[in-house]
């Protein structure tokens, strides 16, 4: 509950401090602390305009900084510009011997990882430390002298100003206004976008919106082991349905095959964890602990499964970037629905109790006589990190929003890009990785079991393009806005989209275009492409 706490304390201080308020001006205005704000904040330094970077973040980089250290990618080599450049700044970082103060480097790398880690041909490194990803981050933008305001926050009433159709200023909650010719929303909300009066949507379109076949709701598929492959009883008292469903299982039925709903696929924490006595931390007991919100955790293993370590991925110095995997884990499937739209005390409730449930999910494991020892006494092997996100109790600083507000746009990457079957006019970089998303719904079947809906993992034959248009709002909405993170794409789309890599390579893509834009003289969406892509091509972007 501390962040909870400190967010709302904070936003109630933006709006009485005495003093005037500020204003600031650059050419570009960036918006979001994320990988993608970083990169788009560099590349507009890069080319010789003036830039802030302005965060509600206080710590840089996102999720990748934020314990994603085990790199989703899908095909590394559609990796360029300024995303290269981080990572092999991660390359150079670990080639030094003093990199390693918990692992000898011969122990992980090119052992057991091979080019996973490291790609010595290329001099890049795809497997880090999450205090390493956001030193570099640091690094980048200290190099590019950029400005960064931290703990600054959108204010998302009436926080932007536009004049005929393009933004002017932004105010913050404290009042400080930034203007500037161009804007950058790098957020994981979209929440400048949404502001400025851009339209978007918030869940899983049906199939039929874009003719797609991997779109909506989808009970009848069963993906990446994250669902009950054993039956298992979903009430307190065993096949009493009149004792009322155990916690983490909601009473509504799933969305009907290839129908749309609001659900969100669920969010999580990437913790890391080590096994190294003198770094390790036991896992808390968070404050309003409850071991009955794991009661289904216990049927799961008194099942016979035993898969609970298979994502607890390794990164240097024996530590791991620990992600959701099996039927109950740290995914917590339903809780974030309104996310995406609440104000900022919701969203910190939400985040809140993210983090209540999953502290709670590693102390239960670790801990309660029911589970099985074999388990347990593996699991007390593990702790958080406790050299990482030292100054937040070793818990990472971003909850996981892998999905939350798109874009609708006049092009929309959909399932058909992805797949192939769909030729990029303007592409401004690359995805390559699985068409994924995780559940949204965990329910009781007909025939009075508990399942999960919403894992659905769909693989794509090679890289494709992402189009420029994407990332450009209508221009009858507003004409000097790029939006890299929340694009217009579909919920199957994204789910191949959204990963920090390509965040990286879009947050870039977008920074070039809002300089030229400003070059030009010309709106977003008037930017001539051919110019627009020679330069992400001379700027080491990879598009075909």
């Amino acid at each position: 509950m501390r962040n909870l706490c400190v967010l709302s304390l904070f936003i109630s201080l933006c709006f009485f401090l005495p003093g005037a308020a500020a204003v600031h001006e650059a050419d570009v205005i960036v918006y979001g602390g994320t990988s993608a704000g970083v990169t788009a904040a560099v590349q507009v330094a890069k080319m010789g305009k003036s830039v802030i970077l302005v965060c509600p973040e206080k710590h840089l980089g996102g999720l990748t900084s934020g314990g994603l250290g085990f790199t989703d990618v899908g095909n590394k080599h559609i990796i360029g510009g300024l995303a290269r450049d981080f990572y092999h700044r991660i390359w150079q970082h670990y080639d030094q011997p003093e990199a390693w103060n918990w692992q000898k480097k011969s122990e992980y790398g090119d052992k057991g990882q091979g080019t996973r880690a490291t790609d010595n041909a290329l001099r890049t490194m795809w497997i880090f430390e999450p205090h390493v990803a956001e030193a570099t981050f640091e690094a980048m933008i200290a190099d590019a002298k950029v400005t960064v305001v931290r703990d600054a926050w959108l204010n998302r009433d009436a926080g932007v100003k536009k004049v005929d159709g393009a933004i002017r200023s932004i105010t913050l909650l404290n009042g400080d206004t930034y203007t500037g010719k161009a804007f950058i929303d790098a957020t994981y909300e979209g929440d400048l976008m949404a502001v400025a009066g851009v339209s978007y949507f918030v869940g899983r379109e049906g199939n039929e919106v874009y003719d797609e076949k991997y779109n909506g709701s989808h009970p009848e598929i069963l993906h990446h082991k994250h669902w009950f492959a054993k039956d298992i009883d979903p009430y307190v008292i065993p096949g009493d349905p009149a004792s009322g469903l155990l916690p983490r299982i909601s009473a509504e039925a799933p969305t009907p095959s290839g129908k749309g709903d609001k659900r969100m696929q669920a969010y999580c924490f990437r913790m890391c964890l080590s096994n190294v006595a003198e770094n390790r931390v036991p896992f808390p007991k968070p404050e309003g602990y409850d071991p009955a919100q794991y009661e289904l955790v216990v049927r799961v293993f008194d099942s016979g499964w035993r898969e609970h370590f298979e994502k607890f991925d390794p990164i240097p110095n024996h530590k791991t970037d620990t992600n959701n995997h099996g039927p109950f884990s740290t995914d917590n499937i339903g809780m974030n629905y309104d996310y995406p739209e609440a104000s900022y005390e919701r969203r910190a409730e939400i985040i809140a109790e993210h983090e209540q449930y999953q502290k709670g999910y590693m102390y239960f494991i670790a801990n309660d006589p029911r589970i099985p020892k074999d388990v347990q006494k593996a699991v007390k092997q593990w702790g958080l990190a406790k050299d990482e996100f030292v100054d937040n109790g070793n818990w990472p600083y971003q909850l996981y929003i892998r999905e939350a507000r798109r874009m609708v746009s006049d092009v929309t990457v959909t399932e058909h890009d992805c797949l192939g079957k769909r030729k990029t006019n303007r592409p401004i970089g690359m995805g390559a990785y699985t068409m994924d998303s995780h559940n949204t719904l965990r329910y009781v079947t007909p025939e009075g079991f508990v399942q999960n809906e919403g894992d659905l993992g769909v693989g794509v034959p090679g890289p494709y393009g992402i189009d420029y248009g994407a990332i450009v709002p209508k221009k009858n909405e507003c004409t000097n806005l790029l939006v890299p993170v929340c694009l217009s794409a579909s919920h199957i789309a994204f789910g191949s989209i959204r990963m920090e890599p390509v965040f990286m390579i879009l947050g870039q893509s977008a920074a070039t275009a809002a300089v030229m834009s400003i070059d030009e003289e010309t709106t977003v969406q008037g930017l001539d492409y051919e110019q627009l892509r020679a330069q992400l091509l001379k700027d080491g972007q990879q598009l075909e």
